[in-house]
């Protein structure tokens, strides 16, 4: 179940840091073994292509380093070389935005530039707020096909080393839930100040 998986800090299936997804404008060094002509540094352009010398254009946007070595290879080994070995390094990260909402002291859309954790999303809104539950926070993701995949967290699990800090992907959206005692404890201080005479 969902809360079950929330406090264990991450559930089954949620994205580990090595998936880290090619943006658009990322900057990649692709080697194929012993074929120093077909090795060559790229730019992911907007519609998220790269082209290499015998490929052609090749879709490399929301597909991981690994992910598109597979697929280079498997285009090479259709028509030109048998078993290639390529590799893909990404030079250089491009900046993307994360959505940081709920009860963060500073909520917003913040840049985020290669490799970035949830515990550093949250750390760029400012960290948690006085009524925050670090305990429930969740990543929303948008997927390819418009559905949205949501992932929940126990941040304060994940600081104490006790589970994986899930990597952060362009355009994720991450919540931090309200905790309602605390939230209680500030509307009810509220409500007291505010009727109060004196002013508490």
């Amino acid at each position: 179940p969902a809360g079950a998986a929330a406090a264990a800090g991450k559930p089954a299936g949620a994205p580990q840091a090595e998936e880290y997804k090619i943006g658009t404008f990322d900057l990649l060094e692709i080697s194929v073994f012993q074929v120093p002509e077909l090795s060559r540094t790229v730019r992911v352009d907007a519609q998220g292509l790269i082209s290499l010398p015998m490929i052609g254009p090749t879709q490399a946007a929301a597909l991981t380093a690994r992910e598109l070595e597979m697929l280079l290879a498997k285009r090479l080994s259709e028509k030109y070389l048998q078993d290639p070995q390529v590799s893909v390094f990404i030079k250089e990260y491009v900046s993307q935005r994360v959505v940081v909402e709920g009860s963060v002291l500073k909520p917003g859309v913040y840049p985020i530039t290669g490799r970035t954790t949830l515990v550093q999303a949250v750390a760029l809104a400012g960290g948690p707020n006085n009524v925050a539950n670090p305990a429930s926070v969740r990543i929303i993701r948008i997927k390819p096909d418009g559905a949205r995949d949501v992932a929940g967290y126990n941040l304060e699990v994940i600081r104490a080393g006790s589970v994986e800090d899930p990597l952060i992907q362009g355009n994720d959206i991450v919540v931090m839930d309200e905790s309602g005692g605390r939230a209680f404890l500030r509307d009810f201080g509220e409500l007291m100040r505010s009727i109060s005479p004196f002013g508490m």
